[in-house]
């Protein structure tokens, strides 16, 4: 594995969406997320209401509820954020954003704030993962864990 040091500036990579705690995501309690059924990628446990771009690009997709969204960087890699685990069920409710697809965004760029208390106080997790939904093109993948903050490169495609 390689490591990382912070506010490493690299625009190939994959960047903290918020500052937190970055976890492998076999640790992410959700088995399509923890057995890598979509992709490779990490957890984040959030300490800021606001989710940012992970890389500049175009957003593909952002449920209606605003619980996730999927994007395909500049480089061409194919990101899907997942703010929480079963938030869907929420509704939209304790998510807001301007967003839509189509739209092009730059690496920290705000996409959607999540009122994360509320979240947890409905009952639900808090961990967001960010998963490389085509993974296989990207065989050498490494990732940081740990305390991260935005702008740390949080997945190294290289």
């Amino acid at each position: 594995m390689r490591f990382f040091k912070l506010g490493k500036q690299n625009n190939s990579g994959i960047f903290a969406i918020t500052n937190g705690q970055s976890i492998p995501l076999e640790q992410v309690p959700d088995k399509a997320f923890s057995q890598g059924i979509l992709g490779k990628g990490v957890g984040i446990i959030p300490k800021s209401h606001k989710i940012l771009a992970p890389a500049d690009g175009e957003i593909s997709t952002i449920f209606d509820t605003l619980h996730a969204f999927s994007m395909t960087t500049n480089k061409g890699v194919e990101v899907l954020v997942h703010i929480g685990l079963d938030t869907v069920k929420l509704n939209g409710q304790g998510f807001k954003s301007s967003i839509k697809a189509g739209d092009k965004v730059k690496k920290g760029d705000l996409i959607i704030e999540a009122d994360f208390a509320l979240i947890q106080q409905k009952g639900y997790k808090i961990v967001t993962p960010v998963v490389i939904l085509n993974s296989d093109n990207y065989p050498n993948m490494s990732f940081k864990y740990g305390e991260v903050i935005i702008g740390d490169e949080i997945i190294a495609l290289e």
